[in-house]
């Protein structure tokens, strides 16, 4: 059985994951606190083979939770859930020593893969982040999650609804009143966040997709 301790200072998320794993046989979680310092102490008294926390919280933040965990209690494995998609925190986390990092808004389904996978020694991103992210961290033994639980900003859905419609680069910049070098830009960026290979794939997931109008 995975026991899990959870650190997240919105309560109403705690009672969300416990309540949904709360008749599963193979994930438990045996305690949840609501800042970093509770953390460290919690996980020091129950040692569970995995913790999942959030990096802002009061008191002691994720991170250094996470540093002070690792080093007294390697074993135990770490997944961050967060809201923070920047490579600097990304980076911090991971140095720390977690070894997943999933969104908030990724879904319980992401949320229970990336259990799984922590929990027996693996690393794990969210997709939203791994393609943002240095690939000194990412090789071909990291789990990422599900592409189709990519979330594009509205910027980016904007500009594949125009894709969809035969635009090209520069009817787009003048059509949204941005640069075109930007809109290059956020065409490589759902390349790579879609896991698509070239701009024709690009058009073809926007068409597919039905952004067409």
């Amino acid at each position: 059985m995975i026991t899990i301790i959870m650190a997240e200072d919105h309560q109403i998320l705690i009672d969300g994951v416990k309540s949904f794993f709360e008749y599963n046989d193979e994930i438990k979680i045996i305690g949840a606190v609501n800042n970093g310092d509770d953390l460290v102490k919690l996980v020091s008294l129950k040692q569970p083979k995995l913790v999942i926390t959030d990096i802002r919280m009061p008191i002691m933040d994720g991170i250094e939770a996470t540093r002070i965990i690792k080093k007294k209690l390697p074993h135990i494995h770490v997944l961050a859930m967060t809201m923070f998609d920047q490579p600097d925190a990304i980076k911090q986390m991971i140095d720390a020593g977690a070894t997943g990092y999933i969104l908030k808004n990724s879904g319980i389904k992401m949320l229970s893969e990336a259990i799984v996978a922590v929990a027996n020694g693996e690393t794990f991103f969210d997709p939203n982040v791994a393609f943002n992210f240095m690939n000194s961290y990412i090789d071909e033994n990291t789990n990422i999650g599900n592409t189709d639980n990519v979330i594009l900003s509205n910027r980016e859905n904007e500009i594949l609804h125009l894709i969809a419609n035969g635009k090209s680069s520069k009817e787009i910049s003048e059509s949204l009143f941005i640069a075109k070098t930007t809109v290059d830009t956020h065409r490589k960026n759902m390349i790579r966040k879609l896991d698509l290979s070239s701009g024709n794939e690009l058009v073809k997931y926007a068409i597919d997709k039905k952004y067409k109008f």
